[in-house]
């Protein structure tokens, strides 16, 4: 039976994150996360059985690692499945800048990911990786992403509906400023989402990223963005949420992460 997790645990995780200390709070609406989990990987993922993700292939996943809402940090550094779900993706037009360490989607779960897509530093990512044509009527630029999930096929859509606005977005798409790259997060231990080949970099000399300026005494981050909405509202389109839309800001950042994000309004 699928078991989705409660309102209530949401909202204690995302004011573990922003520095608030959680108060129990009253049983509310059901989340429904973990429904979409199981609806944007439908080959992958088969049920929910109690506290347990099923995989097709018949490996099984704790959802919940009964630690509780964790602390910004610890969020970042070792997510469960359910902490993925836990702070919901805003699609559509950002209206204000992301509140403090609001970061839907950079919580990753290496272990359902390297599962997902394979773990690339033992080569089983580039068994699955093809390469696409980026803006061909603009461009000669081809990028390497992996066909699990139909990536490939997002991205050549995304491409062919970007190539179709107007010549002043084109700086902002061409080049694009990188696809496939198995690395680590800049200043961590933690695998990239470019390794597991779901993410793409565009706008190198348009991008902002929250390591680049310095901060003053109180270490607030400053918001930053030139990347036009009709750009982010494509790629979220096909189930790719944007890195600007993170309080930890890296605004040249797209990955496929379909389980947190609805059809944009």
């Amino acid at each position: 039976m699928l078991r989705a997790p409660t309102f209530s645990r949401s909202i204690a995780v995302l004011l573990c994150l922003a520095g608030v200390a959680a108060q129990p709070m009253a049983a509310g609406t059901a989340d429904h996360g973990l429904a979409r989990l199981l609806a944007a990987y439908p080959d992958q993922l088969a049920a929910i059985e109690g506290n347990t993700l099923v995989w097709r292939d018949g490996t099984r996943m704790e959802l919940d690692d009964g630690k509780g809402p964790k602390p910004f940090e610890a969020w970042l550094e070792d997510p469960d499945i359910e902490d993925m779900l836990a702070i919901p993706y805003p699609a559509g037009d950002l209206t204000a800048p992301p509140q403090k360490n609001i970061d839907p989607g950079r919580g990753r779960n290496a272990h359902f990911f390297d599962k997902m897509y394979g773990d690339c530093r033992k080569g089983e990512v580039a068994k699955n990786l093809v390469e696409i044509a980026w803006l061909p009527g603009k461009t000669h630029q081809r990028l390497k992403v992996t066909k699990v999930n139909g990536v490939d096929k997002r991205l050549t859509a995304i491409s062919r509906e970007l190539g179709l606005l107007p010549a002043k977005f084109d700086p902002f798409l061409i080049p694009a400023a990188g696809a496939t790259n198995c690395r680590v997060i800049a200043g961590t231990d933690r695998p990239s989402a470019h390794g597991y080949g779901i993410a793409l970099d565009i706008a190198l000399k348009h991008a902002h990223y929250w390591r680049w300026p310095k901060t003053g005494p109180s270490k607030a981050l400053a918001y930053k963005n030139e990347i036009p909405m009709e750009i982010v509202r494509i790629f979220e389109q096909h189930g790719f949420i944007w890195g600007g839309k993170w309080y930890h800001y890296d605004t040249m950042h797209f990955e496929y992460r379909p389980e947190l994000i609805a059809p944009a309004p």
